[in-house]
């Protein structure tokens, strides 16, 4: 499902309705986010996430004309799956900003090492940053756009309950782990097969 400017609300409506849906966003995003240890972490996006970021954009931003709504929702659209893959933002996270400078010119190319496993399947690794390249030979950029295509297999394992595990196989980060259930019931919600 992509978001047209029917599923928006006014700037006014907005106002009245941010509180209520801010808690219901927060409380989705809680089954969204994966840690990869404690310098790295997915948040999966979906049409609502996408929703809550538009609509704080148009607020923060006081957009309100209809080219404008129609550019965010085009920048916007892109992070929504498909029905076919999970999307999400990574971030790579250090606290002191010496060390994140010094890590993340360890880490060129760590986007592409991120991966995920349905059940027994196959790694299915990272398509990254599709919009723009964010990292240089040198460095590895903060945040990235991820997308993961399942194939039908892997849709109708996740469907079924099987387990999800995710990882980094970059050397200077890596990382596995097996996604707890509500994680993956929330990302299956995401499929169609």
């Amino acid at each position: 499902m992509k978001l047209t400017r029917a599923d928006l609300w006014s700037l006014e409506e907005y106002a009245e309705q941010r509180e209520t849906f801010r808690a219901q966003v927060i409380a989705h995003k809680k089954n969204r986010q994966v840690l990869l240890g404690p310098h790295a972490t997915l948040y999966f996006e979906d049409a609502l996430t996408m929703k809550y970021q538009v609509q704080e954009m148009l607020r923060v931003e006081r957009i309100f004309t209809r080219a404008e709504i129609e550019e965010e929702l085009a920048a916007y659209n892109p992070l929504i799956p498909d029905g076919a893959n999970w999307k999400a933002t990574f971030m790579i996270e250090y606290p002191d900003v010496e060390e994140r400078r010094v890590a993340l010119a360890k880490l060129p190319g760590v986007e592409h090492k991120v991966w995920v496993r349905v059940g027994q399947g196959e790694r299915i690794f990272a398509v990254a940053n599709e919009d723009l390249e964010r990292s240089t030979d040198d460095k590895a950029a903060a945040v990235h756009f991820l997308r993961f295509e399942l194939d039908n297999a892997a849709q109708q394992a996740a469907k079924a309950g099987d387990t999800v595990h995710m990882g980094i196989d970059h050397p200077d980060l890596p990382y596995e782990i097996t996604v707890s259930p509500s994680i993956s019931q929330s990302l299956a919600g995401d499929l169609s097969a």
